[in-house]
């Protein structure tokens, strides 16, 4: 029997939506006896004879429908476009319909995060946009609770929603040290979480 996994799927365009998956893929290997998959996905492009490598030249590989059906519990990333998700990973959630009329998501739990260039610049609305797939699915969407001081004391990132990023000056990608606080926290919770919802499913 293969080991449960955590399924962390993000889009980056510039780095730190990735610097958090990679983070919050830290906080879930706290927890022992579950694994985490860390994937992305490919750029779309308005020209339709562009295609992409089918595996990238650095980062994380690209999520299949066979990671995601597996999973037992999946955490979405994406920097906010206009108050939303990023257009590459909402195609790829348009494209699991199979999924869902399989149920093969439902009652696992799923959170989300984001990046944004600016502090007011749609991070909320684009953490709960996101949750909403997630609903469709069956899911289980998880928030981050204000026991965790980080989310107090946070004077850049961070949410109840999800954990976020303050991407601006000098080196936007380097996050502060309460939203790494933040996003582990998230991927620790996350794999706890999962491990519990399994061994009730399984006790059912």
């Amino acid at each position: 029997m293969s080991t449960p996994y955590l399924l962390v799927l993000y889009y980056s365009r510039y780095g730190a939506t990735r610097e958090m998956a990679q983070q919050i893929a830290r906080g879930c290997a706290h927890v022992p006896g579950l694994d985490v998959r860390v994937r992305t996905v490919p750029a779309v492009s308005p020209t339709t004879e562009a295609t992409e490598a089918a595996i990238p030249d650095t980062g994380a590989v690209y999520c299949t429908h066979d990671d995601l059906q597996h999973c037992s519990g999946l955490i979405l990333g994406s920097p906010t476009r206009f108050g939303n998700m990023a257009a590459p990973l909402k195609h790829f959630l348009d494209g699991t319909g199979s999924l869902w009329a399989s149920g093969a998501l439902v009652d696992k739990p799923g959170a989300v995060f984001t990046s944004t260039s600016s502090m007011h610049g749609g991070q909320e609305s684009t953490l709960l946009s996101m949750m909403l797939p997630l609903l469709h699915h069956g899911m289980v969407v998880v928030g981050q609770p204000y026991s965790e001081p980080a989310l107090t004391n946070t004077r850049t990132g961070g949410t109840p929603y999800g954990p976020s990023h303050l991407a601006n000056g000098a080196n936007p990608a380097q996050l502060s040290d309460d939203e790494i606080t933040l996003c582990r926290a998230l991927g620790e919770r996350m794999a706890r979480l999962s491990l519990q919802l399994a061994v009730e499913s399984n006790d059912d």
